[in-house]
């Protein structure tokens, strides 16, 4: 009994020290970031930054609060991910119910078309080109009609709805006079709120942290997303850093 609990407490303490320094390990980055932030910029320019700000200070936030760019950045990307949320949900678990039904005719080789689909696609000039012939390029449906059908995320619905709601509920409400409409809003989607909280969660996700959409495929400034404006914050940054690395010169004569 006492070498199980001296050994118990070993392996308490090593694994309380990886826990610690897997902790350390991945909150590094995000010190390291926030430390950046509120550094003046000049001296961040020279690098070095840890976990602590060298020079304290609350004017890049000011700048980039203030600004009109940020301001419509943000609502933006807001506005984009609340729409593109609703219209996903509303695609993809009305397609999950589709493919739940017995009656429907062709439903697997549908199944098997939009899984080789999901897995080859056909590059990004012809998408480019496509956007453009149907108008979506400098276009805030860019943003979202691409991105409502997701047969990942549907095979993941329909999954739920055959495991967890019984096909017992839906034969009474038949025998009651329901239809699919009613069956849909009135059965499945209140027994589907768990995964219903889950796909929300991985849309939001994915529109609030795209960028790459806006560098493809849009040009004007009024409909750059936040994300894009950070990106180009960071990649400025890195260029400065970089310029004075290559540049010593610089430093010293600003120094």
């Amino acid at each position: 009994m006492n070498n199980y609990g001296r050994g118990y407490k070993i392996f308490t303490v090593f694994n309380t020290l990886f826990m610690l320094f897997i902790a350390v390990v991945m909150l590094f980055p995000y010190l390291n970031i926030l430390a950046t932030a509120f550094n003046e910029g000049a001296d961040a320019a020279r690098g070095g930054i840890t976990i602590f700000p060298r020079v304290f200070t609350l004017e890049n936030f000011k700048v980039i609060l203030s600004g009109a760019a940020f301001k419509r950045a943000l609502g933006i990307s807001v506005t984009r991910v609340i729409v593109g949320v609703i219209m996903g949900l509303m695609v993809q678990f009305s397609c999950a119910y589709a493919l739940t039904r017995q009656t429907f005719w062709g439903k697997g080789f549908i199944t098997k078309l939009f899984a080789v689909v999901m897995f080859f696609n056909a590059g990004m000039i012809p998408t480019y080109v496509l956007y453009s012939e149907i108008n979506l390029l400098n276009s805030f449906w860019v943003y979202i009609l691409p991105t409502l059908f997701s047969f990942y995320n549907i095979v993941i619905i329909r999954t739920f709805m055959q495991s967890t709601i019984p096909i017992s509920l839906e034969e009474s409400a038949l025998i009651d006079g329901a239809n699919e409409i009613v069956i849909f809003f009135k059965i499945i989607l209140p027994l589907s709120k768990p995964i219903l909280a889950t796909m929300a969660l991985w849309i939001m996700v994915a529109h609030w942290n795209d960028w790459t959409t806006t560098l493809y495929y849009i040009r004007k400034p009024d409909l750059f997303t936040l994300q894009y404006i950070m990106m180009q914050v960071v990649k400025e940054s890195e260029r400065t850093q970089k310029t004075r690395h290559q540049c010593p010169f610089l430093h010293h004569s600003i120094s």
